[in-house]
């Protein structure tokens, strides 16, 4: 740090300066040895080898079953056919299954009921499933915006009567912002 009286006949302060000699010299220090150090490192790594593993259902946790109601336009059109005018309420009700497989009513029921009874099954029956509640699945509606209630109330009617306890939803966030 440099100190300086002022000159002149007035009055003798001093003046301070911050020396920013040793951060330069720090910094061009690390400048050379990251230039050094970089290039070397990387040409010493060998060929990276990823593993490639095979994916696999868990077993030690169940999956919940995913429900996507939605209803078609005024026309009987589906979202992403042509000359879809978006959904109507008086429009005919859509379950896909697991968001891929649409299903009617009954076929709701019937993929339901088979796909919970295989899991107690695995499990060990409906008493060794009872002992630990948390392998039984749940089922998550996701449902348009522009779907009437009776197109969600008959999927929740068809899943709880197919065994399910628990039905829940998904919902998209609304942004506060707009």
């Amino acid at each position: 740090m440099a100190i300086s009286a002022g000159g002149g006949g007035g009055e003798d302060r001093p003046m301070s300066d911050i020396n920013t000699t040793p951060l330069v010299d720090v910094m061009l220090v690390l400048l050379i040895i990251f230039l050094i150090a970089v290039p070397v490192a990387i040409q010493t790594i060998e060929k990276l080898r990823i593993p490639i593993m095979e994916t696999a259902e868990s077993k030690d946790k169940v999956e919940n079953l995913l429900l996507t109601v939605v209803t078609t336009d005024a026309a009987g059109r589906s979202a992403g056919e042509a000359g879809y005018e978006g959904a109507s309420r008086d429009g005919e009700c859509r379950v896909y299954f697991n968001n891929t497989t649409l299903v009617n009513s009954q076929e709701l029921y019937d993929q339901a009921f088979e796909r919970l009874d295989n899991i107690v099954q695995s499990a060990g029956g409906p008493e060794a499933i009872m002992d630990n509640p948390d392998q039984i699945p749940q089922v998550h509606i996701r449902g348009d915006v522009n779907s009437p209630w009776r197109c969600v109330a008959g999927t929740i009617y068809n899943v709880q009567a197919a065994g399910y306890p628990t039905v829940g939803f998904i919902s998209n966030p609304v942004d506060p912002n707009g």
